[in-house]
């Protein structure tokens, strides 16, 4: 089985307005119309950090902010808590140095374990930070589902701030504070701030109720990279933000250890996109958190040593290479398995070799290869009788929602979840198994519509022969922060077939003719082992061509198909 996809065209959209006198000159007005496709106007296209919303838009933010100034003032010791992820580990490093912008003089960080401590603050590493002596506990990027993690940091008489942006249960934690734009009765209009940017957006509230000067947009590339690693949707105010650190990294002035990072990751900081950020710098932060100790991640973020910082990313791009080969060897599995299983509607796999780090990654390409919501699970630990399990989702199906149902339909079934509309993580006794699995389907069968199921990409119509070339490719990579909710501009043709050649028995590359025209055209793993047809229609992106420089541009196709077949939309 394999994902149905079809072509749909974007609607035009008339232009409006006057673009800012900010966007250049030589930007083509194709990337003005995208922009419009995507809902935005001349002001909303590339936002500005003046357009941020403000921070007391948030529920809870004077309660945290008094938090922390007493705790400044009386120079107690804050613990940030991060999570084992990009944007927990980003999240971490930004509370840190920005606590110590802001005044703050006894700062520690800690970061759970993923298989000794499991998600979150848990009472088993509550007990563990009891020798470190916090005054005040800040989680980044967890907390909202941690009800018996903080009621045991509260028994030992800490103050507990909870910074999140996941979506809470039916209760909240006891804890003295909580920011988090999802939580019942915020009215903050940008409900998809990652973990790091509601951390961001603390600082700023701390800094106007504190009347400092302190530089925050010097954080702005943490916030960044966290924002797009952890896949929220950029709406206008994550443009924001991200546009912003983007800038400062293009210009050098990341952290040492995003510039180390990027470095090892081969990608130039010039030229730095989102797309590099999402498959190249995030990955790397995560292979942490994945397999080893997030501990190193945010040592990463936080060394302000250039050596260090080299030293730190050479051993998470160590670290990245050994998750590449692991995961290599559990796809392998899961796509036999597929073989075997009905997988109309979802897909819920189980094996006991499979590593808990790992799982989310094979969900996610499972669900892209059918187009059906995924689950993987591993044991917690080697021999362990409790399962570890990750989900991802597709548009119209809100996976956490769906775990929400389960769960009240099999009451007692699943100890623990908690997540997104598009990602979720759960915990399952090893001998629940097949009932949840059973039980999931089910839900899958009856909450997705058929129309659903079939992968829609969303095209911004064709391109002259004309436009196959650099500088549009350059105004479309540099001309927008593209990402989750705003995707990257991606466009349709039919081409002639004049050449191609397979490499690393996976992939396509393709040499395409278009009204006299020759482009180099690259399908990752495209080769069906079939030759492809004469003339194919395509659904590919225009990118510049990095490995032969200069005016070269590259077609990277998403999606092929002979040309015979009509045009949807």
């Amino acid at each position: 089985m394999s994902t149905v996809r079809r072509i749909v065209r974007r609607p035009s959209v008339e232009l409006m307005g006057d673009w800012p006198v900010h966007w250049p000159v030589h930007w083509p007005e194709l990337l003005r119309r995208v922009h419009a496709a995507r809902g935005s106007d001349a002001r909303t296209a590339m936002p500005r950090l003046a357009d941020l919303l403000p921070p007391d838009g948030l529920n809870g933010m004077a309660e945290a902010v008094e938090l922390l100034r007493v705790a400044i003032a009386a120079d107690a010791h804050i613990l940030v808590v991060g999570d084992f992820d990009c944007d927990g580990a980003t999240a971490c490093a930004t509370g840190v140095r920005g606590l110590r912008m802001l005044g703050a003089r006894r700062v520690s960080h800690a970061v759970p374990n993923r298989i000794v401590h499991g998600y979150g603050l848990t009472p088993g590493l509550v007990e563990e930070l009891d020798a470190l002596k916090p005054d005040l506990l800040v989680t980044v990027d967890h907390g909202i589902a941690c009800h018996a993690g903080i009621a045991a940091a509260k028994a030992r008489g800490w103050q507990v701030l909870v910074t999140d942006h996941h979506l809470p249960g039916p209760t909240l934690p006891p804890a003295d504070a909580i920011v988090n734009p999802n939580q019942p009765g915020d009215g903050f209009a940008s409900k998809a701030l990652a973990g790091v940017g509601v951390m961001f957006y603390v600082l700023l509230a701390l800094r106007a109720r504190l009347g400092v000067q302190a530089d925050l947009a010097a954080l702005l590339d943490l916030v960044a990279v966290g924002t797009v690693a952890d896949m929220v949707p950029l709406d206008a105010n994550n443009r924001a933000l991200v546009g912003a650190g983007l800038r400062r990294l293009r210009a050098g002035q990341g952290c040492a250890g995003l510039r180390a990072l990027i470095e090892v990751s081969g990608r130039r900081d010039a030229t730095l996109s989102t797309a590099d950020i999402g498959f190249a710098i995030g990955p790397r932060i995560n292979a942490a958190g994945r397999l080893e100790d997030m501990g190193i991640g945010i040592e990463c973020l936080l060394t302000d040593d250039a050596r260090q910082a080299r030293e730190l990313a050479s051993i998470l791009h160590g670290i990245n290479d050994e998750r590449r080969a692991l995961q290599a060897d559990m796809q392998d599995v899961a796509d036999a398995r597929l073989d075997g299983i009905d997988a109309t509607h979802a897909a819920c796999l189980f094996d006991p070799d499979w590593h808990p780090g790992v799982v989310g990654l094979v969900a996610s390409k499972v669900k892209e290869r059918l187009h059906r919501p995924a689950i993987a699970f591993a044991p917690a630990e080697p021999d362990s009788d409790m399962l570890r399990g990750s989900a991802r989702s597709i548009p119209g199906f809100h996976i956490r929602d769906a775990l929400a149902l389960v769960d009240a339909r099999h009451p007692g079934l699943i100890p623990r979840f908690g997540g997104h509309a598009m990602a979720a993580g759960l915990s399952l006794p090893r001998d629940a198994f097949p009932a949840f699995r059973d039980a999931f389907v089910q839900v899958a069968r009856e909450l997705l519509d058929e129309a659903l199921l079939t992968e829609e990409l969303r095209s911004d119509g064709g391109l002259r022969a004309d436009e196959l070339q650099a500088t549009v490719a350059l105004a479309l990579r540099d001309g927008g922060h593209w990402g989750q909710g705003y995707p990257e501009p991606l466009f349709d043709g039919e081409f002639e077939v004049l050449g191609f050649r397979v490499l690393k028995e996976r992939h396509l590359k393709l040499e395409l003719g278009l009204d006299g025209r020759r482009c180099n055209a690259i399908h990752f793993n495209g080769w069906d082992g079939e030759e492809p047809a004469s003339r194919i229609r395509i659904a590919y992106r225009l990118t510049p061509d990095d490995y032969r420089g200069g005016d070269a541009v590259q077609l990277v196709v998403v999606h092929r198909e002979r040309a015979a077949q009509a045009a949807v939309g």
